[in-house]
């Protein structure tokens, strides 16, 4: 593939000496840039107000209209360019002035031609980085918040509508479902969303850290505290000051450690491992869990108080089973995703591959569908995604598309019912949103029958 060469920065020279203009111009052309001139302010702003440039190199001193003004008007237009101010009559009050006007830098005349280069090289530097500055806030975004929750199901409306209402408290939230359906994308939604998002957002995953480590990485530690302690250590809730702190599988901590999050959780304030002084701390902690915590705590597996002060708030996540009619909006959206991050063209999904997404129960919920999802962009060599791609577990369960077989490829009546039932109770879910009970009423059988046939196609 041919790379495409980059444009050259574009500058304007603005200056009453028209020999200066052209020394200028032609030092910069010869640097790589692409220089224009401009006599003085008034027609300096006419060509910006018609062309785009990366840099204004101007003069101070000149008739009509002087460099101060025409860097005021800059500013007041909301002009996007970069202004390095020129004057053989320069001071340190001078520039400082034109520092606070707007302008980037100021040099003073006579200079050198490499003084020139210098600031603008400078200028260019700091350009990129705010570009990409800018870039990462906004891949923050696309990551945080609603951006990357995919959702036109009735469920997940009502979730992120509740999810709006509570962001801006410091309330606890415990969200509640299956692996793989997205309780964290819920919990940087709440954070991303609400007064708190240029704070801190700290996720730890209490299954993941050994029990005798957890305490240390929540409160931290000072030192000599335990063996390897060989200095103090701010821990989690430390860190997550202000912000939001998202505790995943809490259902996995330890009893032992339940009582000290919520003593922490009650008084607000933490003590580190091995230290005698308690500091308070501001976070607001959300929580997740694929486990039942109510049964878990009347088993007494889980501390129940800690239950209660945990599902203040509490939010429900649906499997994807139940939000089949996002399977079309997920697909699209993964494709599109996979297919820029590994520079393919998939912008579409065979019959045969629809029947078998639409089919299989995804027990991994979306995380499972991504997944799969990125493992069969990977594989295409076309802009077709076709059901070959997918993985067996996905394709072996997959309905017979009901149009080919009434097409005459089989003669099978037992396969063809099978197959237009699950395509009936597909888009008759899909019509009503997930809810079971109206399929069922739509499909004029009863709601028993319905549950049925859905686990006997593994459909839920």
């Amino acid at each position: 593939m041919a790379r495409v060469a980059e444009a050259k920065k574009r500058i304007l020279i603005v200056d009453d000496e028209e020999n200066l203009r052209h020394l200028l111009s032609l030092l910069l052309r010869k640097q790589g840039y692409a220089p224009e001139s401009a006599a003085d302010g008034a027609e300096a702003l006419e060509k910006l107000s018609e062309n785009s440039f990366d840099f204004v190199l101007s003069d101070i001193l000149m008739p009509k209209m002087d460099g101060r003004a025409m860097l005021g008007e800059i500013v007041a237009r909301k002009i996007e360019t970069t202004v390095i101010m020129m004057s053989a009559y320069g001071t340190i009050d001078t520039a400082i002035e034109c520092m606070k006007l707007g302008a980037y830098d100021f040099i003073s005349k006579p200079f050198k031609n490499d003084e020139i280069v210098l600031v603008l090289k400078k200028a260019e530097e700091r350009e990129r980085l705010k570009e990409e500055n800018r870039r990462l806030k906004q891949e923050m975004l696309r990551e945080s918040g609603f951006a990357d929750i995919i959702s036109r199901n009735r469920q997940m409306q009502e979730i992120f509508s509740l999810v709006k209402k509570v962001c801006d408290f410091k309330t606890t939230v415990l969200i509640t479902g299956e692996s793989g359906t997205g309780k964290e994308l819920i919990a940087r939604a709440i954070h991303f969303e609400g007064v708190r998002k240029n704070a801190p957002f700290v996720a730890v995953n209490c299954a993941a850290i050994p029990e005798n480590l957890l305490e240390s990485e929540l409160f931290g530690h000072v030192k000599g505290a335990f063996t390897d302690a060989v200095s103090d250590k701010a821990g989690l809730f430390e860190q997550a000051d202000g912000g939001t702190l998202f505790l995943d599988e809490i259902g996995e901590m330890p009893l032992s450690l339940q009582v000290k999050l919520l003593r922490v959780l009650q008084g607000e304030e933490i003590k580190r491992v091995g230290g005698s002084n308690s500091k308070k701390v501001d976070v607001r902690v959300v929580s997740a869990t694929s486990r039942n915590l109510e049964d878990d705590a009347a088993a007494g597996r889980f501390r129940e108080d800690l239950f209660f002060r945990l599902n203040v708030f509490a939010l429900s996540l649906p499997p994807l089973r139940e939000r089949l009619d996002d399977l079309p909006l997920l697909t699209e959206h993964f494709l599109s995703r996979f297919s820029q991050k590994f520079d393919k063209m998939v912008s579409s999904v065979s019959p045969d591959a629809a029947m078998a997404i639409n089919a299989y129960a995804w027990p991994g919920n979306v995380r499972e569908l991504e997944n799969a999802l990125e493992r069969a962009v990977i594989l295409s060599e076309g802009d077709l995604l076709t059901a070959g791609l997918l993985p067996e577990r996905v394709t072996g369960r997959a309905s017979i598309d009901p149009v080919r077989m009434l097409a005459g490829e089989s003669l099978s009546i037992r396969q063809s019912g099978e197959a237009m039932e699950r395509e009936l109770i597909r888009r008759a879910l899909e019509s009503t949103g997930g809810n079971r009970t109206h399929a069922a009423k739509v499909l004029e059988i009863s709601l028993r029958s319905l549950l049925y046939k859905l686990k006997e196609y593994g459909m839920g």
